[in-house]
């Protein structure tokens, strides 16, 4: 069984071997973990293409010693063009294609998040980007071994991807899905890397890179412009927090579903569960997943066209009232319409004392799946998820998607800081309480509390059920009590992908580091 690494001077986690090492070189060569965290996502977004990448976007949350916690929003704005007239227009009137350019309607957020990040960051002892950005120009220019789980990604998601313009050309090989273990060069997306090493991080969205993006989306139907880009910068936010009986718990605001992540593990902390991994835990969390879905569906969107603010839903009085409609012995019946996600998500501490959760994503497996051939930057399709009806989704000018991302960050009662999160889109939220109870809660090994079975409440990708999905090894026992409870009990593999990508990083207040990460992916957890 794996078990946490331990160290002394920092750590990084990621769920591909190449961006923690990517990371944890920055830490060792005296870089901020805020520096090695753009060195990784840099990285990643090279050799984990088909989860994230620089043509979407990111949310950072941010611990530094003495400071309160701060949160950076990456979230593109959609394009002034994006209104429900536009895709009328194009013959759009019940929803927004999620591939092709039409998908292709927000900025791109990461980019301008990094350079945001690395303002924090005292510019006397800034490492040059060029330094921080060389793993991943190497490895995009010299090439990558496919992964086992991009190669199974590819083949199966190949039939709504192989027709859009550019991703055949970049991400198959001799027109067929890579295997695991092929070589696969990106030579465009290293010289899209090096030209922003060389110009600067706001290149992107200003001067001849931009420009080139701009013609291209627009020769694809995007909404998308060069104004678009260049009136784009990420903003630095105040977080969500919600005081619980084991410390303060921080996560992003909105448009993302960090106060679902929150208000789950607020409901749950009321129900008074005392021992992990049985009935009443599984259950517990389940059912406060449930009523925070119910009103995340209901009223979250962009912050400023929702009619109560997300933190007012973390009030003590608002959770008790939600706290106490969770009836402990019985499934609440479920039929609800969650979305899809691929992402990334990556812990960083340095030997200073900070502590970094970060998260990236193209939303589905390859976003949109446009790819500038130019450039090698393939576009989300994060802005398929607006909707064309009118509420606080609606598509519009300049307007914020909702986001299933949502790094979270834990100050503890004894002084430990807690860095953690997963991809996984609707499961994001459910994988950060599992994660948070069995370690925080019921003093679960770190290492053990990523490895543990996980669940999904709601359909797979291309799966319309709304099923409790469970990984078969949970205790025949639990699964039988789970189902006489009420609930609509699905088994799947024993390791499932569908469960999310998890990995999770503590600071102690003796200076140890303590790093996971999961089992289910490419990934290592680095601690020295």
């Amino acid at each position: 069984m794996l078990k946490s690494s331990l160290g002394l001077n920092g750590g990084f986690t990621a769920p591909h071997r190449l961006a923690a090492l990517a990371g944890r070189d920055i830490l060792a060569k005296g870089g901020t973990a805020i520096e090695a965290m753009v060195a990784a996502a840099a990285t990643i977004a090279v050799v984990y293409p088909h989860m994230n990448g620089i043509g979407g976007d990111g949310f950072w949350i941010i611990h530094q010693p003495g400071k309160s916690p701060v949160s950076i929003s990456a979230c593109g704005t959609a394009a002034a063009l994006a209104t429900p007239e536009f895709y009328a227009s194009k013959g759009h009137t019940k929803g927004i294609p999620a591939r092709g350019g039409l998908a292709a309607l927000t900025v791109p957020g990461t980019i301008s998040g990094w350079d945001t990040a690395l303002s924090l960051v005292p510019r006397e002892r800034r490492l040059p980007l060029s330094q921080l950005l060389a793993d991943a120009i190497g490895h995009a220019k010299e090439g990558i071994a496919v992964t086992g789980n991009q190669a199974v990604c590819t083949s199966e998601k190949l039939v709504g991807l192989q027709n859009v313009p550019g991703f055949a050309e970049t991400y198959l090989i001799d027109g067929v899905p890579p295997q695991a273990g092929d070589r696969m060069v990106q030579k465009s997306l290293g010289e899209t890397l090096e030209h922003l090493s060389t110009y600067g991080l706001r290149s992107y969205y200003e001067g001849d890179l931009a420009r080139t993006h701009a013609a291209y989306l627009e020769k694809n139907e995007s909404p998308l412009r060069a104004a678009d880009f260049a009136g784009y910068r990420a903003q630095v936010v105040k977080p969500l927090v919600v005081d619980t009986s084991y410390g303060q718990l921080f996560n992003t605001a909105a448009p993302t579903q960090g106060v679902a992540s929150l208000m789950i593990l607020g409901l749950f902390d009321r129900l008074g569960v005392k021992t992990g991994e049985g009935f009443d835990h599984l259950h517990g969390l389940v059912e406060s997943t449930k009523q925070a879905f119910i009103q995340r569906n209901a009223e979250l969107g962009d912050p400023d066209y929702m009619t109560v603010q997300a933190q007012d839903w973390l009030q003590d009085a608002k959770l008790d009232e939600k706290a106490a409609q969770i009836d402990k012995t019985k499934a609440l019946e479920w039929p609800y319409n969650p979305a899809e996600g691929d992402t990334i998500w990556m812990g960083a501490s340095d030997s200073d004392g900070t502590v970094v959760s970060f998260i990236q994503s193209v939303y589905w497996e390859f976003g949109s799946g446009l790819t500038c051939t130019d450039t090698g930057v393939f576009f989300q399709n994060r802005g398929a998820g607006f909707s064309l009806a009118p509420g606080p989704n609606q598509v519009g000018p300049y307007r914020r998607p909702f986001h299933t991302l949502n790094p979270a960050l834990a100050h503890l009662g004894d002084g430990r800081v807690l860095s953690y999160g997963t991809m996984g889109g609707e499961g994001q939220p459910q994988t950060q309480s599992a994660v948070f109870t069995r370690y925080v809660q019921f003093g679960m090994d770190l290492q053990a509390a990523v490895t543990a079975p996980r669940w999904l409440l709601g359909r797979t990708w291309g799966d319309d059920s709304t099923s409790l999905k469970l990984e078969s090894r949970f205790d025949e026992g639990l699964i039988n009590d789970l189902k006489l409870a009420g609930h609509d009990v699905e088994l799947l593999p024993e390791y499932s992908d569908l469960t999310g990508h998890a990995g999770a990083l503590v600071l102690h207040p003796s200076g140890l580091v303590e790093t996971a990460t999961d089992p289910r992916a490419d990934g290592a957890a680095l601690s020295f």
